[in-house]
């Protein structure tokens, strides 16, 4: 499920600046990049089932692997895992209102720490 007008979007981060920020919100990038992406994920436990929220970016300048890089954020999306298939993000899913809710909150949050800090804003989102 997308989690659309966060703002996030629209932003363009140093990947250094990303990297020390959101782990804090308990998005990690882990080993889940390569050299033109990036993807920082927060596992949710509830009950029986995970759900993973996930920030993704594309590097519009630099390297990932070089840890020089410029990257354009992208919609925030929630995805519930399922084992051993992996994570789905479909609008089927079916995800608690409580945890989209907390979802927007962490997001919201963030978004007002980190949009000071962007590059500049783009006007057009591609997706």
């Amino acid at each position: 499920m997308y989690i659309e007008n966060t703002g996030i979007e629209s932003l363009i981060l140093d990947l250094n600046t990303l990297d020390d920020i959101l782990p804090q919100y308990g998005l990690i990038r882990a080993g889940t990049w390569d050299y033109e992406r990036v993807t920082y994920d927060r596992k949710i436990v509830l009950h029986e089932h995970v759900y993973y929220l996930r920030v993704q970016g594309e590097a519009i300048e630099g390297d990932v692997g070089a840890q020089d890089a410029t990257i354009q954020l992208k919609v925030p999306i929630l995805g519930k895992h399922y084992y051993p298939h992996g994570i789905e993000y479909g609008e089927d899913e079916n995800f608690p209102k409580a945890l989209v809710s907390q979802c927007k909150k962490i997001l919201d949050t963030l978004y007002t720490e980190i949009k000071p800090l962007a590059k500049k804003e783009e006007v057009e989102v591609e997706e």
